[in-house]
Formats: structure tokens, C-alpha cells, sequence
């Protein structure tokens, strides 16, 4: 029973080491700040307008086009896609709501506002080393369904709807 119970202790601390050898492989959100929640909407201009009046601001933010950028184009399901959306946020002191108004092209919003209808699409967290956090993601059955990017950062959409209810989007900003 003695030699039993060296073996497991052994065994314990073997796999506790391989595991704090590899922060990545142990937590898949490093940063336990939630950026922002994407909410797909029909109509921005009323969405956002409604927002507004919710917060009680004075003024609606402008309404910006997301599409593809050279450096990083925009690929669904591992597809190159021309989709766009129609972006507004919201910063809050803690948290950033972003609408969004797929245009009927292949994408993570379209798809969503076919099957469900508006709503919560997804919450977003910064990562230092995107191409990691996918890899550590899909390596834990939570697939990449679109990717892009802009001249500063990139996201990566991952289905998280199975096990978390919804996607999760990483953000990696190359200036900070």
C-alpha cells in the first residue's frame, strides 16, 4: 500500500510539472477580462438608436463597415469570403457592446441571424499570440469558423456554441 501511494504522489507531481510547463494547454483565457459582447442586429441605425437611448447618451456612434484588410482576409469555414458588416460600439467603463449587421454574404453573423435571429452572437478577449490561442482552442474541440483582421489587429470567431452556448472571439491588437 506504501509503494501504492509513492507511485500516485510520483505520478501527481510528473503531471502537475508537464501541466505548469505549458500555460497555454492549461487555461484557454489567460486573461480573465472579457473585452466586449457582439450582439447581431437587422437594422443597425434602430439598434443603435435604441441602445443609446437605453444608456441615455445624447448621441448614436457612427455606424463603420468591417471588411476584409490585405494583411489578414477575411476566410469562413475555411473559405475566403467577401463579407462585410455594419459595426457600431458602445465603450462602457467596463465592457464594449458591439452591433452588428451582417450583409447577407458567407459569415459567422449571417449565419447566426439565419439560424436564430438577433442576439447575443458572441464575447470577446484579448490574446497576445493569436496563432496560438486558435491552435490551443481547436486542440480543445472549440473550432475556428472565421478569421480576419485589420492594418493593427486581427479576430478569430471560435464555436464555442456546443459546450459555452456561444462563440468566443479573440482579438490580438499588434500595437499594445
Amino acid at each position: 500500500m506504501k509503494k501504492t501511494f509513492v507511485v500516485i504522489i510520483a505520478a501527481s507531481f510528473f503531471f502537475l510539472g508537464l501541466s505548469l510547463n505549458n500555460p497555454l494547454e492549461k487555461e484557454l483565457i489567460p486573461e480573465k477580462k472579457m473585452t466586449q459582447v457582439g450582439i447581431i442586429v437587422e437594422d443597425i441605425e434602430s439598434a443603435a438608436k435604441a441602445w443609446a437611448a437605453l444608456l441615455g447618451l445624447e448621441e448614436v456612434p457612427a455606424v463603420s463597415i468591417a471588411s476584409g484588410h490585405a494583411s489578414k482576409p477575411t476566410a469562413y469555414r475555411g473559405n475566403a469570403t467577401d463579407a462585410t458588416a455594419k459595426l457600431a460600439f458602445f465603450q462602457l467603463d467596463n465592457i464594449t457592446i458591439e452591433l452588428i449587421e451582417p450583409d447577407g454574404k458567407p459569415s459567422t453573423w449571417q449565419e447566426f441571424l439565419d439560424t436564430n435571429g438577433p442576439g447575443i452572437h458572441h464575447i470577446a478577449f484579448n490574446v497576445k499570440d493569436m496563432d496560438a490561442a486558435v491552435k490551443n482552442f481547436d486542440n480543445h474541440g472549440i473550432p475556428e469558423v472565421q478569421h480576419g483582421g485589420w492594418g493593427t489587429g486581427e479576430y478569430a470567431y471560435l464555436d464555442g456554441s456546443k459546450d459555452l452556448a456561444l462563440i468566443i472571439e479573440l482579438l490580438e491588437h499588434y500595437n499594445d
